[in-house]
């Protein structure tokens, strides 16, 4: 089995168990904080400490040992161009988040290569832990451009949700 992601300032994270011969790999778009109440908010994968949760979980689901994962990391760059040079802090928070959870969870990174401004492809082989990466330029390179700029206008247009409330069914006022 092989599984297949392309990677611009997303990050991919492979964990795997060289003892049981199994892994995953999750696909990220912004890494969410971590904390509780990020979880109730953003029940969605696109979310770094959503999509770390499930991975480890069903990992963890299926038999294999947290003790005994092995983590690599993936992505982050800056592909899209801005003008003043400049470019957006969400490749970087992504990377931060990625080796953050990781040293917390006490999950060593056994290899990476994040950041830069060239997107990425890689292949995970589950079994062993193997990663194929190469680098994309030219075309493939803009339409992951294009998808992230796209991402970045929508995530500017959304509207803002209000704070999560949540209600004790023993205590009739709700606390924020």
């Amino acid at each position: 089995m092989i599984i297949a992601t392309v990677l611009g300032s997303c990050i991919a994270v492979a964990l795997y168990d060289p003892n049981e011969k199994a892994g995953g790999l999750n696909h990220f778009m912004l890494p969410g904080v971590m904390d509780k109440s990020d979880l109730i908010r953003n029940p969605n994968a696109k979310y770094g400490m959503y999509a770390m949760e499930l991975l480890v979980n069903e990992l963890m689901r299926v038999g294999l040992e947290k003790r005994h994962l092995k983590a690599k990391v993936f992505g982050g760059a800056s592909v899209i161009r801005l003008p003043e040079g400049g470019s957006t802090k969400i490749p970087r928070s992504n990377i931060d988040f990625a080796f953050e959870y990781l040293a917390k969870e006490d999950i060593p990174i056994v290899s990476s290569d994040v950041g830069g401004k060239i997107a990425r492809k890689i292949l995970f082989f589950p079994r062993d832990g193997k990663i194929l990466l190469k680098r994309i330029g030219s075309v493939l390179a803009n339409l992951v451009e294009k998808d992230e700029e796209h991402y970045l206008d929508s995530l500017r247009a959304k509207t803002r949700e209000g704070p999560i409330v949540l209600f004790d069914p023993d205590d009739p006022a709700p606390k924020p």
